[in-house]
C-alpha cells in the first residue's frame, strides 16, 4: 500500500527588528518565499520590516531559518516574532507599500559603493559608466540623505530627482538589487556634478583632477558633507591648506589610491588591511614607513589616518592621480562640517581654490570615523560615518527613555529605547556658538527619527560644559553622572558587564566628586555605584586651561616640590615667569589640583624636551608614543596607602629626567616611561583584586588612544589572569562618555 504525505499548510506572522530598511530586505525575503513555494507578504513598518507568510510546514521552517542565518550584508538583525496565524489562503507572495505606526527603526549608516558597482561604473557598456552617483540596495548613502522613517525615496533628499523609466523599472524589479534602492539614479535623471572655480573645459572630474595636480585645494561635497583636497606629496600646497583653514598641528588624514598605495606609504597588517576595505570605510591609524609625505601632513608622528576610496566620485579622481591626497572635513577650524553648496562657497571661498559640488542633499551632515586595530579588537576612536547611527543593543530593556547630553570635548549624545542606545554620530568639541547649536538641533534630529521622547536627561558633574548647561535647561528630571564612572560603564554596556568591576580610568579632565580635576582614577564600581579606590596623587596645574597648551606649566606643577633637582629644565624659561607661576602654585592663585594621566604625559614629554607647548591637546602625548621602541625596562614607582591607593609619579619623573640629563637616547626614556605605567596600573590591579575579589578589570578613558599603552597592559593584565575589557565598539575617550551616563541613569531609575 502507498502512503501518500499529507501536505501541512501552515501560517506564520513574523515582525523582524533591526536595520532591515534600505539594505535589501524585502527582495530578499520574496526570493527566499519564492524558493520555497511559499505565499503571503511583506511591507515595511516605522518598527521594521512585518511579513505574514503561508505554506507547507517544512518551508515555512526553511524560510525563517533562511532570514535568521543568511540576511543581507548590509542588514543587522535585533530580534525576531514569530508567531502562528490563520492561513489565509495568499494567491502570491506580494511586496505592499509601507505603512506607518508608533515605532521606529534603526537606520543604516552610510556604506562605501560595493563591487558590482564599481564593476558597472568601469565598464564602458553599461549605462552608468563612470556615473558618480552609481548605487544599489547593497551600497551608498542612508542616513546622510534620510529625512524620516519608514525609509522611503519620498522621505529622503532624493526625492527630488524622479525616476527615468529604466531606473523605475530596476526599482520596481524584486529581482533586481536594486530593488527599492532609494538612492538609485542614472545620468539621465539623478544627481549632477559642478564644477566652480578655473575656466572648465573638460568634464568636472578631469577639472578637479587637473587642480589637484597644479597644488590646489579642492572642496569636494561627498556623502556626508564636504572635504578639502590637496596633494599629499606637495609641501607648498599642504602648508597653504594648514594657514588658510587656521589648523595648526592636528594630523591630516590621507586618502590613497588602493592597499598596493598604502603599503608604500604604511605598515600593514591584516586585520588593518579588512578594516580598510570594510564597506564602512574608515579612517585607520596606521604606523609610518618613515617620512615619504609632505612636511605638515602629520609631523612628529609614526602613525598616520589612512583611508580609501569610499564614494563613486573618489574612485574616479583617484584613477587619475598617482599620488596620495589629503582629505580634510571641509570646514573652518573648530566649526561644523559644511554640507550644502551656497553654505561651502560662502564659508570655505577663502580656503579652497576651486570646488567640485554635486545637487543632491546632504541631510545629515556626517564626519568620516576614525579607527584603529590594536589588543586583538577594532578600536574606534571617532564614531561617525559608516558606523553611526547603528545602534548599540543593550542587554535589557531600558527602564526609561534616557537622553544622556555628553561631554564637552569630542561630544555625542545619547537616546535609549528599548534595547537600543541610539548614540550620535561625532558632533565635536562644543567650544564654540555654532557647534552647541548643530548638537541642540542633532539632538532634536535624533529624537523625531528614532521616536524618542526623553522622559529622564543625564549630564556630567562639570557645571561649565554646555551639555551640562542644555541639560539643566530642559524641563526633565536630571541624573548627575560623574565623568569617569561613565567611561567605565561605556565599555561594561559593549560587552554586557553588570556585576562589579575594577575600573581604570585614565584621561585629560573630568570632574571629579571632591570638587578637583580626575584623570588617573581606580575604581570600584557596577552600573550604578562606584567607590573611588585609587588615584595619581594631586599635583597643582597653574594657570588651569592656560597649562594644558603650554604644557611646560603642567612640568612646573609636577615638579614644584622638588624645583632644585630640575635646575637646568628651569633655567630654560624666562625667569620671571616662572617665579610668577611657582608664586602662584604656592597661593593655589588660579591652580587647581588634577589626578590627571593626560597632564602626566604633558608633564613627560616638556621635561624630556619633546615640547614645551601644545597646538591641540594630547599633542605631547602622541610625540612621546611615537617615540618608543620596544623594551621592557621601566622605572622604578612609589605607589602607597593613605585612605586610597596613591601613585606618587615624582620618583618616576626624577629618573626620567636624570637619564634626560646624562644623554640617555629619548627614545629608550619614552619607552621606560610608558612600561612604567604598564607596571603600577598592574600592580594595583593586583592589590585590588586581592583586597575586594573582583577579577574583571575594565579600561576606558581617553589616555587609552595610546595603542602602546593599551596593547602592553591589556596584555599584561589578561597574563595574570584577569578578564580585561577596553571599548571597541564606542570611543574610549569623551565620544563614549553618553553611553556611560544613559546606561547609569537607567540603573539608578531602576534603585
Amino acid at each position: 500500500m502507498v502512503r501518500r504525505r499529507v501536505s501541512q499548510i501552515q501560517a506564520r506572522q513574523i515582525n523582524i527588528y533591526g536595520i532591515v530598511q534600505g539594505v535589501g530586505f524585502r527582495p530578499f525575503v520574496f526570493n527566499i518565499a519564492q524558493k520555497y513555494n511559499l505565499k503571503g507578504m511583506i511591507y515595511n513598518n516605522s518598527s521594521g520590516v512585518y511579513i505574514e507568510v503561508e505554506g507547507e510546514k517544512e518551508n515555512v521552517e526553511c524560510f525563517i531559518k533562511e532570514i535568521k542565518e543568511n540576511p543581507p550584508s548590509l542588514a543587522v538583525i535585533d530580534e525576531i516574532k514569530i508567531k502562528e496565524s490563520e492561513v489565509k489562503n495568499y494567491r502570491e507572495f506580494k511586496i505592499m507599500e509601507s505603512k506607518e505606526d508608533d515605532g521606529f527603526v534603526p537606520v543604516s549608516p552610510d556604506m562605501g559603493v560595493c563591487d558590482d558597482c564599481l564593476k558597472e561604473m568601469n565598464d564602458p557598456n553599461d549605462r552608468r559608466y563612470r556615473y558618480p552617483f552609481i548605487n544599489c540596495t547593497n551600497c551608498g548613502p542612508r542616513f546622510s540623505i534620510i529625512e524620516d522613517i519608514p525609509y522611503d525615496r519620498p522621505k529622503t533628499s532624493m526625492k527630488v530627482f524622479p525616476m527615468c523609466g529604466k531606473c523605475e523599472q530596476e526599482y520596481n524589479n524584486p529581482n533586481d538589487r536594486r530593488f527599492h534602492a532609494q538612492p538609485v539614479a542614472c545620468f539621465d535623471c539623478g544627481p549632477k556634478l559642478e564644477f566652480v572655480g578655473d575656466n572648465c573645459q573638460e568634464d568636472e572630474i578631469k577639472c578637479a583632477v587637473d587642480a589637484l595636480k597644479r597644488g590646489k585645494i579642492l572642496a569636494i561635497k561627498g556623502i556626508g558633507g564636504f572635504h578639502l583636497a590637496v596633494n599629499a606629496l606637495d609641501d607648498e600646497a599642504v602648508s597653504t591648506l594648514r594657514s588658510r583653514k587656521k589648523r595648526y598641528g592636528k594630523p591630516f588624514a590621507v586618502m590613497m589610491k588602493d592597499i598596493k598605495q598604502v603599503k608604500e606609504y604604511c605598515i600593514l597588517s591584516e586585520e588593518e588591511k579588512k578594516l580598510l576595505l570594510s564597506q564602512r570605510k574608515p579612517i585607520v591609524l596606521l604606523k609610518k614607513k618613515g617620512e615619504k609625505l609632505a612636511r605638515g601632513v602629520a609631523d612628529g608622528l609614526d602613525t598616520l589616518g589612512v583611508m580609501l576610496p569610499y564614494a563613486p566620485i573618489h574612485y574616479l579622481l583617484m584613477e587619475e592621480i598617482d599620488f596620495p591626497i589629503v582629505m580634510t572635513s571641509g570646514n573652518v577650524s573648530e566649526e561644523p562640517l559644511c554640507k550644502d553648496n551656497e553654505e561651502a562657497l560662502e564659508k570655505l571661498k577663502d580656503i579652497a581654490d576651486v570646488f567640485l559640488l554635486n545637487n543632491r542633499d546632504i541631510v545629515n551632515k556626517i564626519d568620516d570615523s576614525v579607527t584603529s586595530f590594536n589588543g586583538g579588537a577594532e578600536r574606534i576612536i571617532r564614531r561617525a560615518r559608516g558606523y553611526a547611527p547603528q545602534p548599540l543593543l543593550l542587554k535589557k530593556d531600558v527602564k526609561a527613555n534616557v537622553l544622556a547630553v555628553g561631554g564637552f570635548y569630542k561630544n555625542t549624545f545619547c537616546m535609549t529605547r528599548g534595547q537600543y542606545a541610539f548614540i550620535s554620530h561625532h558632533i565635536g568639541d562644543l567650544d564654540n556658538e555654532k557647534t552647541f547649536e548643530y548638537y541642540k538641533e542633532q539632538i532634536e534630529r535624533y529624537k523625531g527619527l528614532f521616536r524618542v521622547t526623553p522622559q529622564v536627561i543625564a549630564h556630567d558633574m562639570h557645571k561649565g560644559y554646555l551639555s551640562t548647561q542644555y541639560a539643566l535647561s530642559c524641563d526633565l528630571p536630571r541624573i548627575e553622572v560623574q565623568h569617569h564612572h561613565a567611561h567605565i560603564a561605556s565599555c561594561m554596556a559593549e560587552y554586557n558587564i553588570t556585576d562589579k568591576v575594577i575600573g581604570i580610568a585614565y584621561d585629560g579632565t573630568g570632574y571629579g566628586t571632591d570638587g578637583n580635576i580626575w584623570g588617573a582614577e581606580f575604581l570600584i564600581c557596577d552600573l550604578k555605584d562606584f567607590l573611588r579606590v585609587g588615584h595619581l596623587k594631586y599635583k597643582p596645574l597653574p594657570g588651569g586651561e592656560l597649562a594644558i597648551r603650554k604644557i611646560y606649566r603642567v612640568a612646573l606643577g609636577f615638579i614644584s616640590e622638588d624645583i632644585n633637582f630640575y635646575k637646568d629644565f628651569v633655567e630654560r624659561f624666562d625667569s620671571r615667569e616662572v617665579d610668577l607661576i611657582l608664586k602662584q602654585i604656592e597661593k593655589r592663585i588660579n591652580t587647581p589640583y588634577v589626578s590627571s594621566m593626560g597632564r602626566l604625559f604633558d608633564a613627560a614629554a616638556s621635561l624630556l624636551g619633546v615640547r614645551d607647548q601644545v597646538l591641540f591637546e594630547g599633542q605631547g602625548a602622541m610625540e612621546l608614543e611615537s617615540l618608543i621602541i620596544e623594551n621592557d625596562d621601566f622605572y622604578d614607582f612609589d605607589v602607597y596607602r593613605d585612605e586610597e591607593y596613591i601613585i606618587n609619579p615624582e620618583m618616576i619623573l626624577h629618573q626620567l629626567y636624570e637619564d634626560y640629563k646624562n644623554g640617555i637616547d629619548k627614545r629608550i626614556i619614552a619607552t621606560k616611561f610608558h612600561n612604567s605605567i604598564v607596571e603600577f596600573t598592574h600592580y594595583l590591579a593586583l592589590e585590588l583584586r586581592k583586597e575586594f575579589g573582583i577579577n574583571k578589570v575594565v579600561l576606558s578613558g581617553g589616555s587609552f588612544q595610546n595603542r602602546y599603552l593599551l596593547k602592553k597592559l591589556l596584555a599584561k593584565l589578561t597574563a595574570s589572569g584577569f578578564e580585561a575589557y577596553s571599548n571597541s565598539k564606542v570611543p574610549c575617550n569623551d565620544g563614549g562618555i553618553s553611553l556611560g551616563q544613559a546606561v547609569i541613569a537607567n540603573k539608578k531609575l531602576e534603585g
